[in-house]
């Protein structure tokens, strides 16, 4: 019995622990607004939509499937990389729900586009015209002059699909308190995957799978003896080059989307943070210019960074088809 109450006790202890460390936490979070997790809370991955509790706060994303653990864990051993990678659960966070959102926009905007030209109907409308404007733009100045005339119209669907998808998330993310996709590795690398699993087997299938890797070692006149020690190497390092490059193609979209959306949360914690000072009401306006300032640029910068991921694609995809 008394061991009971001990424990009973300690329990107690332990929540009201818990509870006060929860409590500090929070106000850590509401006095400090440049606190590093709280800006990066921003800009992660969640389980919720975070609005103005005038709007409703919280609302959480319905979860079909209840798991208290995570399935799996991957970890890279390098923090900064650790920090963007979600743990695997099978949960639905808001980043699946912008990603589903883009997507179904750019299968409406595109399936009608593709039904008007397959009519043989003139482009009507500043909508159409736009998005018909920019698919040339992609085939004329990205995709053939990365991958040739003869064989660009063939990747054009995964270019197109690349382009306007990552614009579609970019853009979604400039939507007040929804988020950008693209600023996590889940998205980014997943893109990068498909980029490369196109250049290697586009590249075993218009060389031949032994002679595609073979054409990773550039030719060199070389004697016998030296090739033979040479050539291993070479090879090694071409291959974890490829690699790299791809990985490179993931973290470029992702530190330029996440940084875009940190500094915009840097320079609105301002107004928080002189919130119970007179130099609110200096501060507040110049924040809200800033923002907007910055916002205008990551308009351009949505577009930019889809552009050149396209480009990095359609660049390596060539050098796999037209390795010389």
């Amino acid at each position: 019995m008394a061991d009971d109450k001990a424990a009973q006790h300690d329990s107690a202890t332990s929540h009201a622990s818990d509870a006060h460390a929860a409590d500090a936490h929070g106000a850590g979070h509401a006095h400090d607004p440049f606190e590093k997790g709280h800006l990066i809370g921003h800009v992660k991955d969640a389980e919720y939509f975070e609005f103005p509790r005038a709007l409703g706060g919280k609302i959480y994303i319905p979860q079909l499937l209840k798991t208290d653990k995570p399935l799996a864990t991957i970890s890279t051993g390098f923090k900064p990389i650790d920090d963007r990678i979600e743990p695997f659960d099978l949960k639905i966070t808001k980043f699946m729900v912008l990603e589903l959102i883009a997507a179904v926009i750019v299968i409406v905007l595109f399936t009608r586009l593709a039904a008007r030209i397959k009519r043989g109907n003139a482009p009507k409308g500043s909508l159409t015209n736009l998005l018909e404007s920019m698919v040339v733009f992609i085939r004329d100045e990205v995709a053939r002059p990365a991958i040739g005339h003869h064989d660009a119209d063939r990747f054009m669907p995964y270019l197109l699909t690349v382009f306007f998808f990552i614009v579609g998330c970019n853009l979604l993310g400039l939507v007040p308190w929804a988020g950008s996709a693209t600023g996590a590795l889940a998205t980014t690398g997943a893109l990068a995957t498909l980029t490369f699993a196109t250049v290697i087997f586009s590249g075993m299938a218009k060389l031949g799978p032994v002679k595609f890797w073979l054409a990773q070692v550039p030719h060199m006149d070389l004697p016998k003896p030296i090739g033979f020690v040479l050539k291993p190497m070479i090879f090694a390092i071409e291959l974890l080059g490829l690699c790299i490059k791809h990985f490179i193609l993931a973290m470029r979209l992702l530190a330029n989307m996440m940084a875009g959306h940190l500094v915009l949360a840097v320079i609105l914690a301002f107004i928080a943070a002189s919130a119970s000072s007179i130099v609110w009401y200096a501060v507040t306006p110049a924040s809200v210019l800033g923002v907007v300032a910055l916002s205008l640029l990551e308009l351009f910068v949505a577009f930019l960074q889809a552009y050149i991921f396209t480009f990095l694609s359609a660049l390596f995809i060539g050098m796999a088809v037209h390795p010389h």
